[in-house]
């Protein structure tokens, strides 16, 4: 049982790293397509009542956000994942232009959450932690193991 918690700003890769690597083996929590946070706990309390491996697909740029669900699923004996989404601000904002609809994000609402942005950290009750970044040449994903506290 495994709880991945993504960190990036939006427009980082979030979802499209989901899609990828989780989609067949997890269940996507997301507010954006939940809409509510009551939506958003009953579903993360089903996945921990199933015993169901799960990804929070939001931003959880702070340490306040992710704690939401970090010590819920610790207590359940679910192994927690973070994978912190590096980006930098012009590419994230460039990527962020290409969305659609309810999708894009105001320019100055990307800015204003990088500028919250707090890195994860072991002391959060993180079993493991990755960084991810899209290669520019290739536009594919790259991970790697946390290198040491930030």
């Amino acid at each position: 049982m495994e709880a991945v918690i993504f960190i990036g700003i939006p427009g980082s890769g979030k979802s499209t790293f989901y899609h990828e690597r989780f989609f067949d083996t997890h269940v996507r929590i997301n507010l954006d397509m939940l809409k509510t946070r009551n939506r958003e706990k009953i579903l993360v309390e089903a996945c921990i009542l199933a015993k169901q491996s799960f990804v929070v697909d939001n931003t959880n740029i702070t340490i306040a956000e992710r704690a939401r669900y970090i010590p819920l699923a610790r207590q359940a004996g679910f192994r927690v994942v973070g994978h912190y989404f590096q980006s930098n601000l012009e590419a994230a904002l460039q990527r962020n232009q290409q969305r659609c609809g309810n999708a894009l994000i105001s320019p100055k609402g990307v800015i204003a959450r990088y500028h919250l942005l707090e890195l994860p950290t072991f002391a959060e009750g993180f079993d493991q932690l990755y960084y991810v970044q899209i290669d520019p040449s290739t536009s594919q994903f790259t991970v790697e193991g946390w290198k040491n506290e930030v």
